[in-house]
């Protein structure tokens, strides 16, 4: 029985069509000893994508401000689609990628694609299709559901998305995948990405124990205030255990806490009071938590100074910080992803196209872009097509002088 999405509407059990693929014999020399090391046997993912998830972004400001910024500059990027002889301003694959499927807008699909590659290294996305061509429809699966069947000669044969103890097999046939699987590298793992979340676990951890730690400061008036010491009354040197319990308990139930700060103390005989400051340590503590959140950020590719984190000279001003953040993490996450989809996508309408982002309006690309049309368009010593294929336009139409 065919797994069904709630948003989807009711298709036919047969497989999605693909185009006709002449057969090959062609293998890596490395293949058996992947498919030996597997042995067939599902390859699960390292780590616990939804324990990374809970404590690098629902619960740390900073890992979930890093990933906003870049799912949501990545998914407004404006797209173009075109192939070796023009750029279409009206295409099957542009009204696809405008409206993915009902349930979601252009904005949502990519924010949700690039969601699951921050947070899980693994995004995936099914092609819907009643009739042969262009798929009709395109949906994201969540990568924690999706685990990887090996074949025998190490690549995926198969995906199988499980959903409360349902599973539905994807599977790879004539050497084309039902999914799409897109991935970040991992140098260690054959079939599964590297999140950020992962190399940032430590830095989430660090960051996580100073936030609790400064709560425990504000829960015991916001600082390491004294200590109680027992001077001793009539020969007893020490405190029982119940005169110990019985003043532990009134010292946290009248002095303890937002609402009881400042609170004067009235102390019995044999009590002294011995007030204490913040240690050296203790006044480093706080650098120490900036210190892991300009790292989470850096492992996001989020500059730190655009989260405003202090202690960041990598840039002198927000403007040349937004350049870089766009120039080294956005156009290369979205020009990556876009030639995956592309080129998946392209077999189902046997038709090699490419989607590529539309770098001339990328706001904060705009000067950068500007200078390199000047220096192209005053080279004289080059062609039409040869200016063209350095903007990243396609050639001339037939027809067209070419100077």
């Amino acid at each position: 029985m065919r797994f069904d999405l709630p948003w989807r509407k009711k298709q036919s059990s047969e497989p999605l069509a693909s185009p006709a693929m002449v057969n090959q014999t062609k293998a890596s020399a490395a293949a058996r000893g992947i498919a030996w090391q597997g042995s067939g046997a599902f390859s699960l993912a390292a780590r616990d994508t939804s324990s990374l998830t809970r404590l690098g972004y629902l619960g740390n400001p900073v890992g979930f401000r890093a990933v906003r910024m870049v799912i949501e500059a990545a998914a407004a990027l404006p797209l173009v689609v075109q192939d070796a002889a023009q750029r279409y301003e009206s295409h099957p694959l542009l009204s696809l990628i405008s409206r993915p499927n009902a349930a979601q807008t252009r904005q949502d699909f990519f924010e949700s694609l690039f969601g699951h590659l921050m947070l899980s290294g693994n995004a995936y996305v099914e092609a819907v299709s009643t009739t042969e061509g262009w798929p009709a429809e395109l949906h994201l699966l969540r990568p924690d559901r999706m685990t990887i069947v090996p074949g025998p000669d190490g690549w995926p044969q198969a995906y199988d998305y499980t959903v409360g103890g349902r599973k539905h097999r994807f599977a790879c046939e004539d050497g084309r995948a039902a999914v799409l699987h897109l991935k970040n590298f991992h140098p260690q793992d054959d079939h599964y990405g590297l999140a950020p979340l992962q190399a940032a676990a430590l830095s989430l951890d660090v960051h996580s124990a100073a936030s609790h730690w400064s709560k425990g400061l504000l829960d015991n008036a916001a600082r390491p205030s004294g200590a109680l010491v027992w001077a001793g009354t009539d020969g007893q040197g020490s405190l029982s255990d119940d005169q110990f319990r019985r003043l532990s308990e009134e010292v946290e139930a009248n002095f303890q806490g937002a609402r009881n700060a400042g609170r004067p103390m009235v102390l019995e005989g044999g009590l002294d009071w011995k007030p204490m400051g913040f240690s050296p340590s203790d006044m480093e503590f706080q650098k120490t938590k900036e210190a892991a959140a300009r790292e989470i950020a850096l492992a996001f590719g989020v500059p730190p100074m655009l989260l405003g984190l202090p202690g960041d000279t990598a840039y002198s001003n927000y403007q040349e910080a937004n350049r870089a953040f766009y120039r080294l993490t956005v156009v290369p996450l979205v020009t990556r992803i876009a030639a995956g989809l592309s080129e998946w996508i392209s077999g189902y309408g046997n038709e090699i196209i490419e989607l590529k982002p539309d770098l001339d309006q990328v706001s904060a690309l705009s000067e950068e872009r500007e200078r390199q049309w000047q220096r192209v368009s005053a080279a004289d010593f080059l062609s039409q097509t040869e200016k063209r294929k350095l903007l990243g336009l396609p050639p001339l139409p037939e027809g067209e002088l070419d100077g």
